[in-house]
């Protein structure tokens, strides 16, 4: 057996492990704040939301400008059906023109107009609900894609120190001082890590995919290489998160609008009980030998109170749902940064300890085995068995760290705040 390659090895796996394994890439890494921004201004989702603000704030001229005028043309025949029959010998046959406006009751534009506005900030209010929904989608996959980058290069790093492994455990079987199962059991182990990278290159291209199409990009263009994975420490309380929710929580102020919204629809509903009013004016012309008639009119419509009662009834109802929906979600939003904040700063406490304790212990217990295996004085089941262990640690290790940045980042959008 060739004591300086099992060390050797052992060197390696300690490397490779530490550095947490980061795969070398041609293409510079994309911070994340990059493609966030990108997706802002090519997401075709956010687009559509802004086209439909701007599309509701049309709305609000619509419904504060008077109704439209009309125009009048009379003709009125004596004694024969036919068109101008007794117009010339006859001082009630005319041909007349006129005009007529309907005009609201002072108040009822402006309410409408209200109405409309509030409708305009709602939907602007979901817009932000839906930048924070494609932000929230680009952090996971983009977190995802950094700890399969992540993890392929550990894996790739494990598969060659195995493969040193197998060497040497073969070497030792030659020479009669190991067993045949111990170079089958490595090479199980060795086609397990393949089989791993194989699927983290299938889950890297669904990543890749499915990132690319919240951005907008072309299919076909260079696959996005993420920054390495940092442990960010999580620096605010659990009540100063909770604080921010009211005021800063895409959802919560889509509620508030909506509120406001209901607030304006039934002070409109109440004013829509007024009477309205049409004013008209008419010249009709009875040839030059007769006089003509000049005609005002001035006519008042009254809603009936019966539709008026269930309008207002129904904005009422409208603006109590609005409110219960807004203690819904805001409950749901507060118990989703609880449930955030308890896993960030339990992740961050499994972070320590793997790195303070189980990772260096269990590095360290694989190197004396190995060391031990060298010297004929342990089995290779157990040196496989501590190369498994570490290996599967420092894994975890990562799944662990991409959580805790994954629980932050689903705060941010939960509370405005800046976490990472």
């Amino acid at each position: 057996m060739n004591v300086v390659s099992l060390l050797t090895a052992a060197l390696v796996l300690a490397t490779a492990t530490s550095a947490l394994g980061q795969e070398s890439v041609a293409s510079p890494p994309t911070p994340l704040s990059q493609l966030l921004a990108e997706a802002e201004g090519n997401n075709p989702q956010i687009s559509a939301a802004n086209y439909g603000v701007r599309a509701a704030r049309q709305i609000v001229p619509q419904v504060t400008t008077l109704p439209d005028p009309k125009f009048t043309y009379q003709q009125l025949s004596v004694g024969s059906p036919k068109p101008f029959a007794g117009y010339t010998n006859s001082d009630f046959a005319y041909i007349g023109v006129g005009a007529s406006q309907a005009l609201p009751y002072p108040g009822k534009l402006r309410l409408r107009g209200d109405v409309a506005e509030r409708d305009a900030d709602t939907k602007l209010a979901e817009v932000e609900v839906t930048k924070t929904g494609i932000a929230d989608a680009i952090k996971a996959d983009y977190l995802q894609l950094a700890y399969l980058q992540q993890t392929l290069g550990i894996l790739r790093q494990n598969e060659s120190v195995l493969d040193q492994l197998i060497q040497d455990a073969t070497v030792h079987y030659r020479v009669g001082q190991g067993m045949q199962q111990d170079v089958l059991q490595a090479q199980v182990n060795r086609t397990k890590i393949v089989k791993e990278i194989t699927m983290h290159h299938q889950l890297m291209w669904q990543a890749q995919a499915h990132l690319k199409g919240l951005l907008n990009r072309d299919q076909g263009s260079p696959d996005i290489v993420t920054e390495d994975l940092i442990a960010t420490p999580l620096q605010r309380t659990s009540d100063e998160l909770l604080g921010m929710v009211r005021q800063n929580n895409p959802q919560i102020q889509v509620d508030a609008s909506s509120i406001r919204k209901q607030d304006a629809q039934l002070a409109s509903a109440k004013r829509e009980g007024k009477p309205d009013f049409e004013v008209g004016y008419i010249y009709q012309n009875t040839d030059r030998k007769y006089r003509d008639y000049y005609m005002f009119t001035f006519d008042v419509r009254f809603p009936r109170k019966a539709r008026v009662n269930a309008e207002i009834a129904e904005a009422t109802e409208k603006r109590s749902e609005s409110q219960q929906t807004l203690n819904a979600h805001l409950q749901q939003q507060l118990a989703e940064v609880q449930e955030g904040y308890v896993k960030a700063a339990s992740d961050e406490e499994l972070l320590k300890e793997y790195r303070e304790g189980l990772i260096p212990q269990s590095d360290a217990a694989y190197r004396a085995t190995l060391s031990a295996y060298a010297s004929n004085r342990e089995q290779f089941i157990h040196v496989l068995s501590y190369f498994t262990d570490t290996l599967n640690l420092k894994l975890e290790y990562v799944q662990t760290l991409v959580d805790h940045e994954a629980a932050l980042a689903h705060l941010e959008s939960l509370t405005g705040a800046t976490l990472r």
